[in-house]
């Protein structure tokens, strides 16, 4: 398994992260984020958007309408499972019509998706340390996320 943690000292910090990740995505990539609210998994999720080619000020938390489509270099599925209770409630709403197209899935809150959780993700975990500063870990187990976490462990804030 391949991983690494970094502490962003800023959102802007955090939004560059985000756009690295977007220039390396590809059509069907799933990426799981955990985090509680406020630590920092919309920001990064506006940087990757920029990195595809989406205007960042476009994006917004998709916590009352569970999904967003955004449009650019890939379509951009942004997920937000806070609302949803337990995996039934997950796989009701038709999620898996979309994590393995063209497009690439971003999931918030993705603890809830227990046993339905993909096979295969690039996880990434978001802690809250102070109003500037997040830790975020990425990991993965699979050798093309582990490819990239290498390109990305370069990235320095």
């Amino acid at each position: 398994m391949a991983s690494f943690t970094l502490t962003t000292r800023s959102a802007a910090e955090t939004l560059a992260l985000g756009q690295r990740l977007g220039r390396r995505l590809l059509p069907g990539d799933i990426i799981c984020m955990f985090g509680d609210l406020g630590s920092g998994k919309t920001t990064f999720v506006r940087g990757v958007a920029q990195g595809l080619g989406i205007d960042p000020g476009d994006i917004h938390s998709p916590t009352f309408v569970l999904l967003n489509i955004y449009h650019g270099r890939l379509v951009l599925y942004h997920y937000d499972f806070y609302r949803l209770e337990k995996p039934d409630d997950i796989a009701a709403i038709g999620y898996d019509d979309f994590l393995y197209g063209e497009g690439v899935s971003f999931i918030e809150w993705s603890e809830r998706f227990g046993p339905l959780i993909p096979k295969v993700y690039l996880r990434t975990e978001f802690v809250f340390i102070d109003e500037t500063r997040r830790r975020i870990t990425l990991s993965a187990e699979d050798e093309r996320y582990s490819r990239m976490l290498k390109e990305l462990k370069a990235f320095s804030p």
